[in-house]
């Protein structure tokens, strides 16, 4: 077989005019976003990848190429899911220059969430775990005095029949991202993961919108994933909607997803055609969302559905994962922090801690 080198390449955003100037080094960063698959799940779950050598599979390939791939993009901050080797990644990361935290998922899980962040441009000022779901950090800049960033990592539940889960999990992130943005002085927004929703669902309307009328769903068909199998993606794809019987209300963060203008590999919404790849799944669920007070100035395109297909299936020789990875350069458009002292009198109050995800939304 012919397998495609997979060469991704940077991607200008279409609007660069609220962007800081490109001398001004400080005022930019990076963020990568990756679902790394779990050596857990990969082997409870061969199914997905019966197309896919057991070579590519091995935990010890994909280690060495997922290291690989994030070096070779060096994102300032790199948010991980589905992690279960942490101490091996963090061995790897910390000789190039990072600082990492992770949070395990609770139950009977072996994976979490990752981030590591370049120690030396940036240094965490305080963690907020919410529990069973995702991370929550403030970094601010080593070189500004005035740049702070809340970023958050989540891995939503994948069970596409719970759409109700989903969207419980993704409106709490999106709460408490909201309550730590405005303690903190309206820090500047981004949420980077795998939220097992398509862009065609009614849970990217409700993250891109800021509301949702889930009466017009199917439970079953909010995150949409349940016409993502290859077959379906490839071949002609019909809608569904339906009634739900509850109702959640909206959200005040205004987010926009991985876009960057018609020069990207764009499908629905403008957001990019694929971000992951198995023998029953073909589509984009992964996204890097950010708020008001940073734009993208680059983002890394991602690759051809003709040639994802020519690879079989995901994980290959050149990527580590079923998934491909996200990364944005940013840039801060408008000066909109708090002054230190008041940033300094929450960072006072608000100790690290652990915020409790709601127990009808655990997964």
């Amino acid at each position: 077989r012919n397998i495609p080198q997979f060469k991704r390449h940077w991607v200008e955003a279409s609007d660069q005019s609220l962007a800081s100037p490109y001398y001004y080094v400080p005022e930019r960063f990076s963020v990568a976003s990756y679902n790394i698959l779990g050596g857990r799940n990969a082997s409870q779950h061969s199914d997905l990848y019966v197309n896919v050598p057991s070579r590519y599979i091995n935990w010890a390939h994909r280690k060495r190429i997922i290291s690989d791939e994030l070096f070779g993009w060096d994102p300032d901050i790199i948010c991980l899911q589905e992690v279960d080797k942490y101490f091996e990644l963090s061995d790897i990361m910390v000789k190039a220059g990072y600082a990492g935290s992770y949070k395990r998922r609770t139950g009977d899980k072996a994976d979490g969430c990752a981030m590591f962040w370049k120690a030396h441009n940036y240094w965490k000022e305080r963690a907020f775990n919410i529990r069973t779901l995702a991370q929550l950090s403030v970094f601010e800049m080593c070189k500004s005095d005035s740049r702070r960033l809340l970023v958050g990592n989540i891995h939503v539940l994948y069970n596409p029949n719970r759409g109700e889960v989903k969207l419980g999990q993704i409106r709490f992130l999106l709460s408490r991202a909201q309550y730590l943005s405005e303690k903190w002085g309206n820090t500047p927004v981004v949420l980077a993961g795998d939220f097992n929703s398509t862009p065609q669902s009614g849970i990217y309307k409700f993250l891109s919108s800021s509301e949702l009328n889930v009466l017009l769903y199917y439970r079953k068909e909010l995150s949409g994933q349940k016409r993502c199998r290859p077959a379906q993606v490839l071949g002609e794809n019909k809608q569904t909607v339906g009634p739900i019987v509850t109702l959640y209300g909206h959200h005040k963060l205004k987010l926009t997803g991985y876009m960057c203008g018609s020069n990207c590999t764009q499908g629905f919404n403008g957001e990019l055609l694929a971000t992951s790849y198995h023998s029953k799944f073909l589509g984009t669920v992964d996204y890097l969302w950010y708020s008001d007070g940073i734009v993208p100035s680059r983002v890394l395109d991602t690759v051809s559905i003709s040639d994802l297909l020519r690879t079989g299936g995901l994980p290959c020789k050149k990527v580590g994962s079923d998934h491909l990875a996200l990364v944005s350069e940013f840039s801060f458009s408008v000066t909109n922090n708090e002054p230190k002292d008041k940033v300094a009198a929450a960072a006072a109050a608000s100790p690290i801690v652990d915020i409790e995800e709601p127990n009808n939304q655990q997964s």
